[in-house]
């Protein structure tokens, strides 16, 4: 069985694919920030949030996912991950969907540091919550 490498995940917001305009995206786990827990929460051992964060290039032009965060925020947006890249999802090699917020970055939304080198471009970082944990697809 192959691990997952880093250069094959593809990037899917609302059915355009991004992969090429981000460098880092996964989806996070961490306790739930609830004031109401369930005994169902309880007795699975707390509610969970779960968040997409990704890291994309400023690139301010329409069409791009960084415009998609400047022109929608407060939106909810399908999303898929695929791992490995694949055009379709099997059992081994499945596809996560999942329906995210699209929030604004907390830092860097326009412009950043000065760099001397010419290939290197301005990011944002973003972290959308999840409304749920994403559903594996296999087929």
């Amino acid at each position: 069985m192959a691990g997952i490498g880093t250069r094959l995940l593809k990037v899917v917001v609302a059915g355009t694919e991004y992969s090429a305009q981000v460098s880092t995206s996964k989806v996070t786990t961490g306790e739930s920030d609830s004031d109401f827990v369930t005994f169902a929460d309880a007795a699975a051992g707390g509610a969970r949030q779960y968040n997409f964060e990704f890291t994309a290039v400023q690139d301010l032009t329409v069409g791009t996912l960084w415009d998609k965060v400047w022109s929608v925020p407060g939106t909810t947006v399908a999303c898929t991950l695929k791992p490995y890249g694949n055009g379709t999802a099997s059992p081994t090699q499945p596809w996560y969907t999942f329906n995210a917020v699209v929030t604004e970055p907390d830092g860097d939304f326009i412009g950043g540091d000065a760099d001397k080198s010419v290939t290197a471009q301005q990011l944002i970082t973003c972290v959308w919550p999840l409304d749920g944990k994403p559903v594996k697809v296999t087929s």
